[in-house]
């Protein structure tokens, strides 16, 4: 019986069906999920979409002092701690230039979760098939930020060395 098990778990997963991926969506209205009941956890998600609407999306890294503190501690490997370093990454690496701020947050957010002191989000990632170019596939990258008096004081992310 065992050597038949075996033969139909390699079947299965040798299908195409094994290998298939529902899409990531965004949320309808991705505003909507930066709000909160509790008064602290409120504050600390709409100090996160500000951050991206306002530093990320917009570029606008000239406020950063409103949103992040001074010792900012970067998980992200390819920036440096401290606010001074992640200004420097986006401004400097990612070449992000200001743009009038939007109306309404322009990233494609599935989810934000907030919990004490910390604020999860994750976003739509539309990337390349390595195995094929001309095709794309969706994942879901995650921010994470710890608040500290209001301001966001510690960052992770899923980012690898390139």
């Amino acid at each position: 019986m065992r050597p038949i098990s075996f033969i139909a778990l390699s079947v299965i997963l040798a299908s195409p069906l094994a290998y298939s991926q529902e899409p990531v969506k965004a949320a309808a209205d991705p505003d909507a999920l930066f709000h909160s009941a509790d008064p602290k956890l409120d504050a600390n998600k709409q100090t996160t979409y500000r951050i991206i609407k306002e530093l990320i999306e917009a570029g606008h890294w000239e406020r950063a002092d409103r949103y992040l503190t001074e010792r900012y501690i970067q998980h992200n490997p390819l920036a440096a701690s401290g606010r001074p370093g992640v200004v420097k990454y986006f401004m400097e690496v990612v070449k992000s230039k200001p743009k009038p701020i939007p109306e309404k947050m322009t990233s494609q957010i599935v989810a934000v979760v907030a919990e004490g002191d910390l604020v999860v989000v994750s976003f739509v990632d539309e990337l390349k098939d390595p195995k094929d170019p001309s095709k794309s596939y969706t994942t879901t990258w995650f921010d994470m930020w710890r608040f500290k008096d209001g301001k966001a004081d510690e960052h992770w992310d899923s980012a690898r060395k390139q």
